[in-house]
């Protein structure tokens, strides 16, 4: 089973629950404004997709949230994580994990196709 964090205000989301939809995968939703991840969800997450916490953040959001981001190295990795736990618009959208672990940023479809072949 894939688990997807959405925001069901975000196209790319949609697109990528339709293509879910489309392939006919089981799939839970994680609404992950509502229900935020924590920093070690985020540190598993990232350790799946072999990124940093600056590789996945919306910058431009954090403008409009009036939030400063951390420098980006690894002495502010921390700073980073418990950010984009308390402002969860900073994480870039939407991820999905299929059951065997694979985990993409679903923006494009070569990477839908990816996490759908791994379920």
């Amino acid at each position: 089973m894939i688990e997807i964090w959405l925001n069901p205000a975000c196209s790319k989301c949609r697109t990528a629950q339709s293509e879910l939809d489309a392939a006919g995968v089981d799939y839970t939703v994680r609404r992950y404004l509502d229900e935020p991840p924590t920093v070690a969800e985020l540190e598993d997450v990232l350790g799946r997709l072999g990124l940093e916490p600056w590789d996945i953040a919306r910058t431009a959001d954090a403008r409009k949230l009036g939030v400063t981001l951390p420098t980006k190295d690894a002495g502010e990795r921390g700073a980073w994580l418990a950010l984009m736990a308390a402002h969860p618009k900073l994480i870039q959208r939407p991820i999905l994990t299929a059951s065997d672990g694979t985990t993409v940023v679903g923006r494009d479809p070569a990477s839908l196709a990816q996490v759908i072949a791994a379920d």
